[in-house]
């Protein structure tokens, strides 16, 4: 049977100018000077490197690979003096047979490349690529007759899932090594329940397994996972075995209302997620992983995109198991590189290959902002993204693919007639003045294009936790004009209910090194929590109040402490129907409505409110100045894009 040892400790790490140290892995160069700003951080290649000692197996009956889950962006691999493997791409699975490599007592060097090139995405976009060994590394043992592990970093088994009433048929593909192959080695399949009972069994490489009465896989109301089990036999006995969770669903996209889950009507409304966290880069643990997941969830999304990468399959994973809607895509992105057309592929396809068994996966990203540069290589690179349309659709038929285009791209620009799906990224209101465009802008493509599925893909506001104004305007920053553009979109999409998903851009705020925004260099601010993940900004708690049913409300503006206006606006977020506002312990007033609330409160010098709505209470305490904070307004300079 497998044995996986993980290769984390004892590793030493030599960066460009030769300096060398200790360090164990998860690993990034990055972790701060790509925080910082000033779009300096080092690119270029380093070496890490480590011994081992020959793993425990049998010589006649096993193999050895060793499986990397993530180097950005490009590796060379070398035992004992010979490499033994490249690859390019930093954010997926690859795996190398190393055998007849091992010796005794073995040394591995990992030679790590983020460097600027031409051929290696991404190159160009709105995030650090941070490089280093930033994921697992292990010491795979196994039969040398065993399930493919060759192919694309796959896990040597595929199934697809039909609904019949209440029953369903699971199509199972299990993929073999020429050693099975050529001894003859036959394949059970199991699929068992929650509770690990077997609900079928079928004998073949490639079968299909009926299950009677099904539970299907439901998303957030119901995400319930099945196990299919996959068991290689030689001359009788068990030589290699395999399980992948299976989620049983249908889905549907409709040009007229949206998303539909096994059935039946579901709007889909979710953040954008990028990996990093503060000072620890992609370098991230489970940890991090799991307390992204409860985050989001907290404010009540049902759909993720997982930006502009592939991510952690135990990321997947997790959307599998907590029932989120996926949008899953490669780094093809901002800008076409005629040289980068085969990196395009080979990620597509380690991105399918890979991903292929998690129900929480609806929709393959092609591209994102691929017109950001213009007109360059227009032609090469429509005909690349025909060629991705195309790989998609022979490789997974059972998902729509889907792009997000650049806001400057107009709606009949031929890049976005390509996938089945489409999205848009757009700032209006926030990089353009005009809220109202995002109605004018939607209203047009529906009237344009009736038949084609139209989302957000991405939009959002820069929005400082230290940054005040009780007259926010677009560019200020401040907490404020980020409440008061999401106020805006929110009430957009519900008029606009035949989108098939909006995407918050972006859940956490991230590291963008050529940014210098909001008086913090090197970081994209439009989260709805801070880098750190400590901060969880007003407009968490606006969303929440739209996306959850579990009784709460918040006092907004309680940063905003020392204010000059004789009578201040007062918000609060609530999905209950009715607030009411205290001061200084006498009741001021009760509105009723949705979500969003505003009060007019006239000032006393100090002010200690709270807010209930039924049994929910929220305070804070404000104050009337003469003079308003210099520190809540923005610096002049402080605000310039990554272009």
């Amino acid at each position: 049977m497998r044995k996986i040892e993980k290769l984390m400790e004892g590793w030493s790490f030599t960066d460009f100018e030769g300096n060398r140290c200790p360090v164990e892995l998860p690993h990034t160069w990055n972790a701060k000077d790509g925080q910082d700003g000033g779009n300096n951080y080092a690119r270029g290649t380093c070496v890490y490197e480590n011994t081992f000692a020959k793993p425990v197996y049998d010589v006649d009956k096993e193999e050895v690979y060793l499986q990397f889950h993530g180097v950005n962006a490009s590796a060379i691999v070398i035992l004992n003096g010979k490499e033994v493997t490249s690859h390019d791409g930093g954010y997926s699975t690859f795996r190398v047979n190393v055998t007849t490599e091992l010796q005794e007592q073995n040394n591995i060097q990992i030679k790590v490349d983020n460097s600027v090139n031409d051929n290696v995405y991404p190159q160009k976009a709105d995030f650090t690529f941070y490089g280093g060994i930033y994921r697992d590394i292990e010491i795979l043992v196994v039969s040398k007759e065993h399930f493919d592990l060759d192919y694309y970093g796959g896990p040597g088994i595929q199934y697809t899932t039909e609904i019949d009433g209440k029953d369903a048929d699971v199509h199972v593909i299990t993929y073999l090594n020429k050693a099975a192959k050529d001894a003859n080695a036959k394949v059970v399949i199991e699929i068992l329940d929650q509770e690990g009972q077997v609900v079928a069994e079928a004998e073949g490489e490639d079968a299909t397994l009926p299950i009677c009465k099904v539970h299907l896989w439901d998303g957030l109301h119901d995400p319930y996972l099945y196990q299919i089990k996959a068991t290689l036999f030689k001359a009788g006995q068990e030589v290699d075995v395999i399980s992948c969770n299976c989620g049983v669903r249908s889905f549907e996209f409709s040009p007229k209302d949206g998303f539909h889950l096994n059935g039946r009507h579901y709007p889909l409304h979710g953040v954008s997620r990028h990996q990093d966290w503060r000072g620890i880069g992609n370098a991230i643990t489970r940890e991090n992983m799991e307390l992204d997941m409860e985050l989001i969830r907290e404010v009540g999304a049902n759909t993720i995109r997982l930006a502009h990468y592939q991510h952690d399959q135990y990321f997947y994973d997790l959307c599998d198991r907590v029932g989120m809607i996926v949008w899953a895509e490669i780094p093809y992105i901002s800008e076409h590189m005629p040289n980068g057309r085969e990196n395009t592929f080979s990620q597509m396809k380690e991105l399918i290959v890979q991903n292929y068994n998690h129900p929480c996966i609806v929709t393959w990203g092609i591209s994102n902002e691929i017109t950001i540069s213009g007109r360059r290589h227009k032609k090469d690179m429509l005909d690349n993204h025909r060629a991705l349309q195309k790989l998609c659709k022979e490789m997974d038929p059972t998902r729509p693919t889907t792009l997000a285009c650049f806001a400057m791209c107009i709606h009949f620009n031929r890049v976005a007639h390509i996938t089945d799906l489409v999205g848009w990224n757009l700032y209006l209101g926030w990089y353009v003045p005009g809220f109202f465009l995002n109605d004018l802008w939607i209203k047009a493509w529906h009237f344009l294009y009736p038949n084609r599925c139209l989302c957000y893909s991405e939009y959002g506001a820069e929005g400082m936790p230290n940054l005040h104004s009780a007259k926010p305007k677009r560019g200020d920053n401040t907490e404020e004009y980020q409440n008061k553009y999401h106020e805006y979109m929110l009430e957009c999409f519900k008029r606009h209910p035949y989108m098939w998903a909006h995407y918050y851009w972006n859940m956490f705020d991230f590291a963008a090194d050529a940014r210098n925004q909001g008086g913090e260099p090197g970081m994209n601010h439009k989260g709805m929590i801070t880098f750190d993940r400590k901060i969880k900004k007003d407009v968490f708690y606006l969303y929440k109040a739209y996306w959850t049913d579990v009784p709460f409300v918040h006092l907004a503006g309680k940063r905003y402490e020392y204010r000059t206006e004789k009578v201040t606006e007062i918000t609060v977020y609530s999905n209950q129907k009715e607030v009411s506002l205290y001061n200084n312990g006498k009741h001021v007033e009760t509105l009723s409505g949705e979500h969003v609330f505003k009060f007019r409160l006239p000032m006393e010098e100090t002010n200690r409110l709270e807010v209930r709505a039924g049994a929910c209470v929220d305070s804070a305490v404000i104050y009337k100045t003469e003079q308003a904070k210099p520190e809540y307004k923005l610096k002049k300079g402080d605000s310039s894009n990554w272009m």
